[in-house]
């Protein structure tokens, strides 16, 4: 038996007339399928996707347990479809659980290793994304599964080589990824070339005449957060859209532990603390290089397993406003026509050519200039979370680009700071509060950032406007200035 999302309730109950009391017990909102009519009028055109959202549950549990239910009563294999495609035997799930409590509570990898590898030998990778993807949907901590994806890629790491490396043509976002990665790991090589010449234990004394060298090479792998950023503002939305959120909150846990290993090196390096300087460097090679093995062998294969052609076309139109480091795309490859843009070209033609506000009559081309030349970056997300429009301004202070559009704000934020964002939203939605103020000192500037709710003329709460400004100069300002002076350069 195949069950999918789109598997109708009646049907179901037709095959095994056992799941009628079975579902009437598993949630109150199914009891109404013991009234006759409602059976044959609910239980009709409702699908699996359709009685999940009724019961509140995830529709992946909600399958993975009626098909649990079938074969403990029958003996049937279930073939079960998700979202994301095939679901992992609940029976593995459930083994893989007692393996990551038994590593959360400290048992050793190695002791475990053996255990994982008999237990999932013949997963790929899309598997393994959709592994972490239930994981996650049960309730398991993405930290606990981070550990758990460095387990699994040590297990698979033989099996994974074995297979061939994805091949795109240039051009392609993912050989644009791939051509990145190449580049970065002969610089993350060289960085753990220059720390193994500081001697065993490390020479103060050499690090003074290496310097300059360990400061060049840092400057240049710190730019592989613009390889991060393009994943996690193009790539994942489009990953999301398929139900694939829980590995990419692993992946984006893991580029801020690069982030924060690239910062505490740095450090180390001006204070010329040597000892820590070894340390934390190793650790951020083995970690660019482990990030770069995940993405080759995992993320990239299951990408280009999961999306569409026309949306591989969407993500090479965004790719570019966030930018790209060492190398440049090639030109091979050509993005198909999207939908999408086919759909808001539809949308345009029919809309107004002036827009009647509460206090005048706006073209919507001056809406958008008026926008796009404020001297702060603007970012609205609507009732429902989703992130709906952003200033297109030249010097953006955070990397937005298209694929962000239609996509939940919380998955916009890395994620050991979703708990923040919540709260605000939270706060904003019951009318706790209207306003959340912060500010952070980045590089050489000051950035002020501002979270405003917008409520309607009813004050019925319709979402959230974010306002991010570099604040330096204002900071700066002295005395007055009362006549216009145009100096050089204004």
């Amino acid at each position: 038996m195949e069950l999918t999302p789109g598997t109708k309730i009646l049907d179901l109950i037709k095959t095994h007339d056992f799941m009628l009391d079975y579902l009437a017990d598993y949630a109150a909102e199914f009891e109404k399928l013991k009234n006759p009519i409602l059976q044959k009028t609910m239980g009709r055109f409702a699908t699996m996707q359709m009685a999940a959202s009724m019961a509140g549950v995830p529709l992946e549990t909600l399958l993975a347990d009626i098909a649990s239910e079938i074969t403990e009563r029958t003996g049937e294999e279930v073939m079960v479809e998700g979202e994301s495609g095939p679901l992992l035997d609940p029976e593995r799930i459930e083994t893989l659980k007692d393996i990551i409590r038994d590593l959360h509570d400290g048992t050793p990898v190695e002791d475990l290793k053996s255990r994982f590898a008999e237990l999932l030998t013949d997963v790929n990778p899309t598997e393994i994304a959709r592994m972490e993807q239930q994981l996650i949907a049960e309730g398991l901590p993405s930290d606990d599964v981070k550990n758990l994806c460095d387990v699994h890629v040590q297990v698979f790491r033989e099996s994974l080589e074995k297979q061939e490396r994805v091949e795109t043509p240039p051009g392609h976002p993912i050989h644009t990824f791939q051509a990145e990665n190449e580049a970065f790991r002969e610089i993350a090589t060289g960085l753990g070339e220059q720390l193994d010449r500081l001697g065993d234990p490390p020479s103060p004394e050499v690090l003074d005449g290496a310097r300059d060298a360990l400061s060049g090479i840092l400057e240049v792998l710190s730019q592989i957060d613009i390889h991060y950023v393009r994943k996690e503002n193009q790539l994942f939305p489009f990953l999301e859209k398929h139900g694939v959120a829980g590995p990419t909150q692993v992946m984006w846990a893991i580029h801020d532990d690069v982030r924060a290993l690239l910062k505490e090196t740095r450090v180390a390096l001006d204070e010329g603390n040597v000892v820590t300087l070894v340390a934390s460097g190793r650790k951020l090679v083995q970690t660019i290089v482990d990030m770069i093995y995940k993405e080759e062998n995992i993320l990239f294969p299951m990408s280009l397993d999961t999306l569409k052609p026309g949306e591989w076309g969407e993500i090479h139109r965004g790719e570019g406003e966030i930018g790209f480091v060492l190398v440049t795309p090639g030109t091979e490859w050509s993005p198909p026509d999207a939908a999408l843009l086919a759909g808001l070209g539809e949308q345009a033609a029919g809309m107004p050519k002036t827009l009647p506000l509460d206090t005048g009559l706006l073209s919507i081309d001056q809406v958008n200039l008026m926008l796009k030349n404020l001297p702060l970056d603007v970012s609205f997300v609507d009732e429902n979370d989703e992130v709906r429009y952003y200033s297109d301004v030249p010097d953006r202070i955070f990397p937005r680009s298209p694929g962000v559009i239609g996509r939940t704000v919380q998955n916009c934020h890395p994620p050991n700071s979703v708990h923040m964002v919540q709260r605000i939203l939270d706060a904003f939605r019951s009318g706790e509060k209207d306003s959340a103020e912060f500010w952070i000192e980045m590089k050489d500037t000051f950035i002020h950032i501002r979270y405003f709710a917008m409520r309607d003329h009813d004050g019925t709460y319709q979402g959230c406007l974010e306002v991010s400004q570099d604040v330096t100069d204002i900071r700066a300002l002295e005395g007055e200035r009362r006549l216009l002076d145009w100096g050089e350069g204004e």
